[in-house]
């Protein structure tokens, strides 16, 4: 495994990340197989921006006796509510959902602290000038966070966090059918037809997003690298050949300030696949 700088974290994260949104098709034997076999292969980071209480559960038993060994990235935002996920910004339901990543998890602090899902420059306007941010900020201030982060598909965003000076990474949205058009909130954008053969580069705001990052030091780690994997299915992937897990990877690990790819995993082949 290699190691990269996440930015002005400082962090030393592994090229391959975990993120745990599949894990929530798994029992807790399954998870803590899929986390063990991560962290034998060298990967010392994963992303929970679930708030599915068993998934939380499952994460944390995996890794209650080596918590050392892992950055974790949990997302401040992402809460349950009467039995299913709710992105909100009211503070008393962020506080309790922050809470119970922490009790789940078994620890005491996380260490980047993802302001979640933030996608329009309305709302970052918002968050960053109001109560929200102060609430994050004393969750650092106290420790229970490491550093702040916030997670986005939608680069304008993602430029105004990399500019802001507080935000130290970003979570973003990249792969190759993604960085080929222009941002939608709609995955599905994406793949309604095949790619018209004139369209062959990065689209310029995300090109822009890649240089900001870099030159700020924001480190960036990487969501949807497989497009939910759709890439890997001719009829699905918009470019009409199915491409590789190790494509996807190194794609977006050849962009500017990308340091780690949170990659999804069913089983522990699916890990060596992608370590690979």
């Amino acid at each position: 495994m290699k190691y990269r700088t996440l930015g002005k974290t400082g962090l030393k994260v592994s090229e391959i990340g975990l993120g745990g949104e599949w894990l929530e098709r798994h029992n807790t034997e399954e998870v803590k197989e899929i986390i063990d076999v991560c962290q034998k292969e060298g990967i010392n980071i994963l992303d929970c921006w679930m708030s599915e209480p068993n998934v939380r559960s499952n994460i944390g038993n995996a890794i209650k006796d080596c918590r050392d060994k892992w950055i974790i990235q949990g997302h401040i935002g992402s809460t349950w509510q009467n039995g299913q996920y709710e992105r909100t910004r009211e503070l008393d339901k962020v506080d309790e959902a922050f809470r119970d990543l922490l009790t789940r998890m078994q620890t005491d602090y996380i260490d980047l602290g993802m302001i979640h899902f933030v996608d329009s420059p309305e709302e970052f306007k918002e968050i960053m000038s109001g109560e929200f941010i102060a609430y994050v900020r004393s969750l650092k201030e106290n420790g229970t966070i490491r550093h702040i982060g916030m997670s986005t598909h939608n680069p304008t965003v993602a430029k105004m966090a990399a500019l802001h000076g507080e935000i130290e990474m970003i979570l973003f949205s990249i792969n190759p059918a993604f960085d080929l058009l222009p941002p939608s909130e709609n995955l599905d954008d994406y793949f309604v037809e095949k790619y018209a053969d004139g369209l062959n580069r990065i689209d310029p705001e995300r090109e822009e997003l890649y240089r900001i990052c870099e030159q700020e030091n924001v480190g960036i780690t990487v969501m949807k690298g497989y497009a939910g994997g759709r890439l890997f299915d001719a009829k699905t992937s918009p470019f009409g050949v199915a491409l590789t897990p190790v494509q996807c990877l190194h794609y977006a690990l050849t962009r500017p300030a990308v340091a780690s790819v949170m990659a999804g995993f069913d089983s522990p082949e699916h890990v060596y696949q992608a370590v690979a």
